[in-house]
């Protein structure tokens, strides 16, 4: 995806886990992170309790939405999906995309990765990798200032 692209459609997951939440029910009211990982990806449960972190604090501010993106065939198991999330606490929607369709929506290789849209439902900022909380973090915040200013 390119920056200032609007949100794909949230369809095609093969399961949902902690509710079900639309592409329009995410826009308009206050920005989103997007929140792809695997059950697979070492990385991912490593930064996981900082993604919880960040997304506990933002929650008033910022919906959050994450997308279990299988890597291999281990990964297509949805009761380990379940299990891993209950482990890292992961409580919020979960879209388990074992056919790639929210993936492919996304133009999504990655995990871990993260997508900020703005309240109007526009790519703000892309990132993938374990590194920068902070400047993820510090795009949020842009994001949210600018929905801040519109209010």
């Amino acid at each position: 995806m390119k920056l200032r692209e609007p949100m794909p459609e949230l369809t095609g997951a093969t399961a949902t886990l902690n509710g079900d939440v639309s592409r329009d029910e995410l826009i308009g009211e206050k920005p989103t992170l997007i929140h792809f990982w695997s059950v697979s990806c070492h990385l991912c449960k490593e930064v996981m309790p900082q993604v919880n972190e960040f997304r506990d604090r933002y929650k008033e501010k910022l919906h959050m939405v994450s997308v279990h993106m299988p890597r291999s065939e281990y990964d297509l198991d949805i009761e380990l999906v379940k299990k891993i999330a209950e482990k890292y606490g992961i409580t919020q929607p979960i879209f388990v995309d074992n056919e790639h369709k929210i993936a492919d929506a996304f133009e999504n290789r990655y995990v871990p990765s993260y997508y900020v849209f703005d309240v109007e439902g526009k790519l703000r900022h892309f990132q993938a990798g374990s590194g920068g909380m902070n400047m993820l973090e510090k795009h949020v915040n842009r994001v949210l200032e600018e929905a801040e200013k519109r209010e």
